[in-house]
């Protein structure tokens, strides 16, 4: 590990991570503010395959649309800078590291992008159509649904963000296990527990039907299963910890 910095010299380092990442997050949403409209269309292709014909989405209060527009851009600004934001994260913590863990550095970037990515794509392809299918199906030839822009973007991006947090579990894993916090065996011996968890926190992150909440869970269940073995093959072992 590197000389340890004083407290000031880590509130300056963590100055300059988060005013790299705002600054990051600023270009990206000059960027989607500019393609926000296509954006906005890209997002509702669930919702409008799923609306009855002839139904389209309203906004109730003359600035609404505009505020969304501003919420959406800048939401997506924090998805696509999200590699150089891991990265920001990945250099302040970088000094407290030992020099063979720092060259983990791409690899935590790319799989942690990737899961997170995969976790949201999982949420917008699989989980959309089925949970506003449920929703919608309540709908009768007296109450005609007529969702609010707001309020659906409010529900997409809670779901994408659960989803593409929740994918990140084996990442989390790897560097529990690297830093002998966790281990595979600890792992294995709790998966009870951990059931449980993973199922309060699917009722939590997603629409109280069974449906949305099973298919949070059923993924979550396998990147559980994932992180053990991922615990196993690149947790520190006891030779690392004497020699380090």
């Amino acid at each position: 590990m590197e000389e340890k910095q004083s407290f000031l010299e880590h509130l300056e380092e963590l100055r300059r991570r988060l005013i790299n990442s705002l600054i990051a997050v600023g270009l990206c949403f000059i960027v989607c503010y500019i393609f926000s409209e296509e954006i906005f269309s890209f997002l509702t292709i669930p919702l409008r395959k799923t609306l009855p014909p002839g139904a389209t989405m309203i906004f109730t209060n003359l600035p609404e649309a505009f505020f969304t527009y501003l919420k959406l851009s800048f939401f997506s600004a924090i998805f696509l800078a999200s590699p150089y934001i891991l990265y920001q994260a990945w250099l302040f913590v970088a000094p407290a590291l030992y020099s063979h863990e720092k060259r983990y550095v791409v690899p935590f970037v790319l799989s942690a992008t990737f899961f997170f990515i995969a976790g949201a794509a999982f949420g917008y392809f699989v989980v959309f159509p089925f949970g506003f299918k449920f929703f919608l199906g309540f709908a009768t030839d007296f109450i005609r649904p007529a969702p609010k822009i707001k309020e659906y973007l409010s529900l997409a991006f809670t779901l994408l963000l659960a989803f593409g947090l929740v994918f990140e579990l084996p990442v989390f894993i790897f560097f529990l296990s690297r830093m002998g916090v966790v281990d595979y065996k600890m792992l294995a011996r709790n998966r009870r527990y951990a059931i449980l968890i993973i199922f309060v926190a699917a009722a939590i992150f997603t629409p109280p039907d069974v449906i949305t909440q099973l298919m949070m869970a059923g993924p979550l269940l396998l990147l559980f299963e994932l992180s053990i073995w991922v615990a196993k093959i690149f947790g520190r072992r006891v030779e690392e910890e004497v020699t380090g």
